[in-house]
């Protein structure tokens, strides 16, 4: 993580480095680990005047922003616990913070079962989803609706290059779900055999534009041609209140490791030098890795969150009655 503040508990230093590292993954579970992480540093700092232990919770939130640019929310959930940090002593500053990260986390495990139990309402028994990537809110709209008595299947593409897929083929497995596992190219073939695409989202923009990982946009794009309905399940906390103000969403470049290894790039670059010596770096030979890719509003059909389900185009609405018109950034304060 570089340097860090040498105030800030070894626990927030952790937390930063597993969401960096993707050991810790999906919004939701993002957005928990950080309140517990600023409920931890709370709980830990041993500051001795009111200044200075707003400067330790405002170095850790920071840390943790750090982290991860596009996660929207993270910020939301780092918004939220700091300014419920309210008092005149050290001791009331812990608890007010350390009672605002509880009730964050209690909220927001509520939510994702709310919001699972409305997706479950646009799932027909018998339907067939297809899914990108893992994402923790499509599949509480899937297991709501198994939960109903709903027989459900699943296509699922594994999503390269760190193949989340994977982790949603064996969730589903695990509730008793028929999984189709295809491979990325695959997906517009199995289409005509799917009555909804179920996503997540990593994101949304003020006007109803989805952020989620690569490849969302694409089986968007070719679901709207095959007349098959594009659901996003995103809790609240995936809003992007600074859009409303023109903010443009950073698409993050990750490691091109992931992509290619520094063996795969040796071969692909010539091989060994003489003596079986390794090839040298090939500057021309270039890998991009964006983690996320951006579905416009047109090609999706529903937005459903723990607030119910709305069109994309009037996601800006609920936006501004949880945000106002702007945010700013409190641990940069």
């Amino acid at each position: 993580m570089g340097d860090v503040d040498p105030c800030i508990v070894p626990a927030v230093e952790a937390t930063a480095d597993d969401i960096a590292a993707m050991e810790i993954r999906g919004a939701a579970t993002i957005a928990d680990a950080a309140a517990a992480a600023l409920a931890t540093q709370a709980d830990r700092s041993a500051a001795e005047s009111p200044a200075a232990f707003r400067r330790q919770l405002r170095a850790a939130a920071r840390t943790l922003y750090e982290t991860r640019p596009t996660a929207v929310s993270l910020p939301n959930a780092l918004r939220y616990v700091l300014r419920g940090m309210d008092g005149e002593t050290v001791a009331d500053l812990r608890a007010s913070t350390i009672a605002r990260a509880e009730t964050f986390r209690h909220d927001l495990e509520r939510a994702q079962e709310t919001l699972g139990e409305i997706g479950a309402n646009r799932l027909r028994d018998g339907d067939v989803v297809l899914t990108h990537c893992h994402s923790t809110d499509a599949l509480a709209c899937i297991e709501a609706a198994l939960e109903a008595g709903k027989e459900v299947e699943a296509i699922v593409k594994e999503t390269r290059p760190r193949k989340q897929g994977h982790i949603t083929a064996r969730r589903l497995r695990e509730r008793g779900v028929p999984v189709t596992l295809i491979v990325d190219s695959a997906a517009r073939r199995y289409l005509d055999g799917a009555d909804h695409v179920l996503v997540g989202a990593d994101s949304i923009a003020a006007d109803g534009s989805v952020i989620n990982k690569i490849g969302t946009s694409g089986l968007a794009v070719n679901a709207r041609e095959r007349g098959v309905p594009v659901m996003v399940a995103a809790q609240t906390i995936k809003l992007h209140p600074d859009t409303m103000t023109g903010h443009t969403v950073e698409i993050e470049l990750r490691d091109e490791r992931e992509v290619l290894s520094d063996e795969d790039r040796a071969t692909i670059a010539g091989g060994g030098g003489e003596d079986g010596d390794e090839s040298t770096e090939d500057d021309e030979l270039r890998v991009d890795n964006p983690a996320f890719d951006v579905t416009p509003a047109r090609y999706v059909d529903a937005i459903v969150t723990e607030r119910g389900q709305f069109p994309p185009e009037s996601i800006v609405t609920l936006m501004r009655e949880l945000f106002g018109e702007t945010t700013d950034e409190p641990w940069a304060v």
